[in-house]
Parts: C-alpha cells; sequence; structure tokens
C-alpha cells in the first residue's frame, strides 16, 4: 500500500501499518460483510431470516406481515401494512 500524497509520516514510524477496521468497497468480502451487518439491524428491529432463502427475512405481528428480499444490489419490501412499509 503507497501512503496517499500530502500524508507526512515521521521517519521513526515509516515502517508501521494500519489495520483496517472496515470492509472496503471493491475486495472479494465486502459484499457479505455488507450483508451481515445488513442481517443484523434488520433482526434488530424485529424481522426474522428464512431458514430457505437466507436473502428473506419476515415480520408478522398482529395479522401484519412484511417481506423484505434482498437480491445483489436490489431490495424487494412487500406486505399488508402500507405504515409498516413505509417506515422500511
Amino acid at each position: 500500500m503507497d501512503i496517499p500524497p500530502g500524508c507526512q509520516i515521521l521517519e521513526r514510524h515509516s515502517q508501521k501499518v494500519g489495520r483496517l477496521k472496515k470492509s472496503l468497497y471493491g475486495l472479494k468480502q465486502s459484499p457479505r460483510a455488507w450483508f451481515g451487518r445488513f442481517t443484523k439491524a434488520i433482526k434488530a428491529i424485529g424481522h426474522r431470516q428464512s431458514n430457505s432463502d437466507h436473502t428473506l427475512f419476515i415480520k408478522k405481528q398482529r395479522g401484519k406481515v412484511i417481506a423484505l428480499i434482498v437480491y445483489v444490489d436490489d431490495m424487494v419490501v412487500t406486505g399488508n401494512d402500507p405504515d409498516e412499509r413505509k417506515a422500511l
């Protein structure tokens, strides 16, 4: 990795490396990291992940159903509760 232009490093620190704490776009594992964070967030608001299709999330509450499915860079949200769909 090259040091970005304009970044000044002291000579005594020139052999040190930095550890990335976040995934970067363009890396092979970035979609997996994004989906992992997305899954955690969507489960936190009450959706359950389907066992048959891991990209499908369903929330059932008081007779109302919301389904959300993710495919590559698209997301489809459907259900019989317009307020919940709008909030999502």
